[in-house]
């Protein structure tokens, strides 16, 4: 394939991404309809979306920033959900973790194209207890437990093969007894003071229902504009 060709290809590339547009029409989102407490609301949402077997139904987008702004952004996977917030565990010398402890807020987004609906949270993060984070670690698979203490989350590796080396000597290692909690891992949990429920309409003319923390038992609710 020539030059020519590949500049003469480019612009219905640019096309084809510039056309891609799903219309929205099948739900709507009235205040109406909306739970006054926006955990339940949300519970509701992800239970929903459980039925219609959306897939990683717990995966949500975490944004953090550095102490200077610098965003950054990850997909992991929630794994609590209650009044106190949404939790999610990573190793603490992780870039994610490293950026929450010098800028202690952070973003959530979920999104269920299934079904046409994001939902976004806002708040700052505060450390899960020990005792919940050593229970939730002792009921995952073993050979979850072995990979954290395998990896040295978000630095520099230099081959697969030094990641399988270790693997092999913590298997060894811990073979005929439990794999202990690292002390270096636990869980976070962003105590949301914004959640926002997204749902796609026709012509761009979403519904989007906002909720912002007034005190610790009262919400705001509000339509934003789409």
């Amino acid at each position: 394939m020539g030059m020519a060709e590949i500049t003469e290809r480019t612009p219905l590339h640019r096309m084809s991404l510039a056309d891609l547009r799903e219309d929205y029409g099948r739900r709507a989102l009235a205040e109406a309809d909306c739970d006054s407490n926006p955990i339940v609301q949300f519970e509701r949402w992800f239970q929903e979306a459980q039925v219609a077997d959306v897939k990683e139904v717990n995966a949500m987008t975490l944004a953090t920033a550095t102490a200077q702004g610098r965003p950054s952004a990850r997909v992991v996977l929630l794994k609590e959900v209650s009044d106190l917030g949404f939790v999610f565990y990573t190793n603490y010398t992780s870039r994610k973790a490293e950026e929450i402890k010098t800028n202690p807020f952070a973003a959530l987004t979920f999104y269920w194209s299934e079904q046409r609906r994001q939902v976004r949270v806002e708040g700052r993060v505060e450390m899960v207890g020990r005792d919940e984070s050593e229970r939730y670690f002792r009921g995952r698979p073993r050979g979850h437990r072995l990979g954290t203490w395998v990896s040295q989350q978000s630095k520099v590796l230099l081959s697969r093969a030094e990641l399988e080396q270790r693997l092999q000597q913590l298997e060894a290692h811990y073979q005929d007894g439990e794999v202990p909690v690292p002390e270096f891992w636990g869980g976070l949990r962003v105590v949301p003071e914004l959640i926002e429920f997204w749902q796609g309409r026709l012509n761009r003319l979403h519904d989007r229902i906002q909720y912002r923390r007034k005190d610790e038992q009262t919400w705001t609710i509000e339509r934003l504009w789409p």
